[in-house]
């Protein structure tokens, strides 16, 4: 029996490297995807009371960024194509991880996305914003990354509120770039947030009202700390001070 169309999608992002025009590694020896084997289990779990949510990894073709050629984008955008032919204007959530958060953001423009979720991401300076116009941006950040700065994940948050995005960034005190120090809260704070943005739970309060912040707030204000983050939220809805690193 051919597999029905789904309702609703989020795609996993691993992360990668600056340049590099080889493939990623097969299997096991692709650290990057290793990485997100378990975040991906948990997000599966938690969206399979909705059958018509798919869980997929996008797959890259090669395993830099790789300037300007942008390689791990374009991979995004073809999946983001093939699923629209498939199954139509159905909401997607992005959830990338360093690299793979850079790509989610950069492919947010897509009619398809509705969310990204970065998980230690990647994002230079000189990065866009105005195509995360109208969709909700959560960033996870350890306030002792040395990969990837917090700084200018709070920075990107700002830019993009002011751009028509609603965001926000939550630090993870005490751990690192590879999600391996306090990784169950990794896990599964990403999960609470995937299903929040799709509407299957409540969103984490405080991250609602970030949300609704005004585009000129200052970063600070839509900076949380996940110590001080509850669990709770109003309502369902639908998709519709830290430390610098290097990029």
């Amino acid at each position: 029996m051919a597999e029905r169309p789904p309702s609703a999608a989020v795609l996993i992002l691993h992360g990668g490297y600056e340049t590099g025009l080889a493939a990623p590694a097969p299997g096991a020896l692709n650290l990057p995807g290793l990485r997100m084997l378990p975040v991906s289990r948990v997000v599966a779990r938690a969206v399979r009371g909705d059958s018509g949510v798919r869980v997929q990894r996008v797959r890259y073709t090669h395993r830099g960024w790789n300037g300007s050629r942008e390689d791990p984008l374009h991979d995004v955008l073809r999946v983001l194509d093939a699923l629209r032919h498939e199954a139509g204007d159905i909401p997607v959530v992005l959830l990338g991880h360093s690299m793979g958060a850079r790509a989610a953001l950069h492919a947010a423009g897509h009619p398809l996305v509705r969310s990204v979720v970065g998980l230690a991401p990647w994002c230079p300076p000189g990065d866009p914003v105005t195509q995360l116009s109208g969709r909700d941006v959560v960033l996870l950040h350890s306030t002792r990354d040395r990969v990837t700065s917090p700084l200018a994940s709070q920075s990107l948050t700002a830019r993009a509120r002011r751009a028509g995005a609603r965001t926000c960034l939550v630090t993870i005190p005490g751990s690192d770039h590879a999600m391996i120090r306090r990784a169950p809260a990794w896990h599964h704070l990403a999960g609470l947030l995937v299903t929040g943005l799709l509407g299957l739970t409540p969103v984490p309060r405080r991250v609602e009202a970030a949300f609704e912040l005004p585009p000129g707030a200052a970063a600070s204000e839509g900076t949380l700390s996940l110590d001080g983050l509850d669990a709770g939220g109003p309502r369902p809805r639908r998709c519709g001070a830290v430390r610098g690193g290097r990029g």
